[in-house]
């Protein structure tokens, strides 16, 4: 990949598929090493998204793909009702390992349909056939994104200072990212001042991992404690805040990382344009709103510690909800591979809402 000015740009690879099984780059490890994590079975992928060494909406779907190809593979069946009965176990172990992320229930949902769709051919072809369909889906994000990216570098105003939270980059996905795929378009066309990287705390993916894309494909950053975005918005130095999302529900209200709609409300405060970059695959139109997403919650360690090492008093309770919803009405607009939508949120099959100006920075109320 080649950035602004001719710079190579690193390839970063979140998880690739060898003969032996789906390899991941274990997030929990960095930034301070790189390491990969072979999943040859579909238990270890569930263990791999439960336990963060594999995260991020669309790279969670990706992977519990590959989980279903890789119970296809384990399937000792000789009959096709006896191959679905250990496929559809796969299928609900992996879907029981994150309740917000709808990509997940997405391309589980895509395998099985692939599964009855080819009941007829034998179970080696079928194998075969599903570990294309989950290759399939990983090519298909990766293009998602760039085009997602471009759609919203369109928005993104010269000399750009932009807030962003969590981590939904190359990480996050199959390569290249939905937010910070927006920033990294945007500064291949030599747009972007500036990346505030708030560190999103429990977990701090901000400053472990969005930190760690920026410095590697070399982003101009600078990494804030989550309790500063709301002065350096008071300042006058951010001009626009892009996050990702797990789950959009059909009025576009929208659950990402917690912490999101206190940024979002900043945003309304300070006059900030506040965008959504997610795959069409986010949208749950089975929703009406935002009410009806499950919010996972996870567990009390994240919140007492901070890398292995006691911040709080083991007996203190916690309360430690992975996500939040941020309303619609917060948000400027929300950027997929089919285009930007905008208030009022109508995702039709295929169609979008015209963008407005880069520079026609809106608030909604």
């Amino acid at each position: 990949m080649v950035g602004h000015a001719g710079k190579r740009l690193a390839v970063i690879t979140p998880l690739r598929w060898e003969d032996d099984g789906l390899r991941l780059l274990d997030q929990t490890k960095l930034p301070a090493a790189e390491v990969e994590r072979l999943c040859a079975r579909w238990e270890e992928v569930a263990a791999a998204i439960r336990t963060l060494v594999v995260r991020g909406a669309p790279a969670i779907g990706v992977a519990a793909a590959f989980g279903v190809a890789l119970a296809a593979r384990q399937s000792a069946a000789r009959s096709f009702d006896d191959f679905m009965e250990d496929l559809e176990t796969a299928i609900k172990g992996l879907a029981a390992t994150r309740p917000t992320a709808v990509n997940l229930f997405w391309a589980l949902d895509r395998m099985r349909q692939v599964t009855m769709a080819s009941r007829s051919l034998p179970l080696a072809t079928l194998r075969a056939r599903l570990l294309a369909e989950a290759e399939t889906i990983r090519e298909e994000d990766i293009r998602a994104n760039r085009a997602m990216g471009d759609h919203g570098a369109a928005l993104v105003p010269a000399g750009a200072r932009i807030l962003t939270h969590c981590n939904a980059g190359a990480l996050a996905t199959a390569g290249y990212g939905t937010a910070l795929g927006v920033v990294r378009s945007a500064h291949a066309l030599g747009k972007v001042a500036l990346v505030w990287v708030d560190e999103t705390r429990p977990v701090m993916q901000g400053s472990r991992l969005t930190a760690w894309e920026c410095v590697r494909e070399g982003i101009p950053h600078r990494l804030i404690a989550d309790v500063v975005a709301a002065s350096v918005m008071a300042r006058g130095d951010v001009d626009l805040v892009v996050t990702g999302a797990d789950r959009i529900a059909a009025n576009g209200d929208t659950a990402n990382k917690i912490g999101t709609y206190a940024l979002a409300v900043l945003a309304h405060h300070h006059g900030l344009p506040f965008y959504v970059a997610a795959p069409f695959s986010t949208i749950d139109p089975a929703l009406p709103t935002g009410t009806g997403i499950p919010i996972e919650e996870r567990a009390a360690s994240e919140v007492r510690t901070l890398g292995g090492t006691a911040t709080a008093p083991a007996d203190s309770p916690v309360y430690n909800p992975a996500f939040d919803v941020t309303p619609a009405t917060l948000i400027t607009a929300i950027i997929t591979e089919r285009g930007v939508f905008r208030p009022p949120y109508r995702f039709e099959i295929g169609g979008s809402a015209p963008p407005l100006p880069p520079t026609a920075h809106r608030v909604w109320t």
